[in-house]
């Protein structure tokens, strides 16, 4: 792997830590700053309907903030993939909070932009238990 790759998913994992940073902390000027505000933003909440847009993908933000539980997550299961100036994480987060304790398998998607990755695209499906 070349330095420049080296750097390139450094700077994508800075990225996708910084998300779930800004969600942890329900901090909306984080999350924003994070986030491509386009209309080909795309966010898929676990049980949401799809958002599309900055400003739909905003106001969930907004909600999601103002409502109870900690938004806590280890992050594991964690790859990084780019192709060009597309780059998506795969993960799993793990939520710590109580009765929302659980597994999200996670897609990140980030744009590469003249100030750095911005994420385009997050969608999270729950994890079903196996039996």
């Amino acid at each position: 792997m070349s330095r420049e790759d080296e750097l390139a998913i450094a700077a994508v994992e800075l990225a996708n830590a910084s998300f779930y940073a800004a969600h942890e902390a329900r901090d909306f000027e984080a999350m924003a700053s994070v986030w491509e505000h386009s209309l080909r933003c795309v966010c898929v909440h676990p049980g949401w309907p799809i958002l599309r847009g900055w400003q739909d993908i905003a106001d969930s933000w907004r909600r999601i903030f103002l409502g109870p539980g900690r938004n806590q997550f280890i992050i594991t299961n964690e790859e990084v993939m780019i192709d060009g100036d597309m780059a998506w994480v795969t993960l799993d987060e793990n939520l710590v909070d109580g009765p929302s304790a659980g597994t999200i398998a996670a897609t990140n998607v980030f744009v590469r932009t003249s100030t750095g990755w911005l994420l385009t695209l997050h969608h999270g499906s729950p994890v079903m238990a196996r039996v």
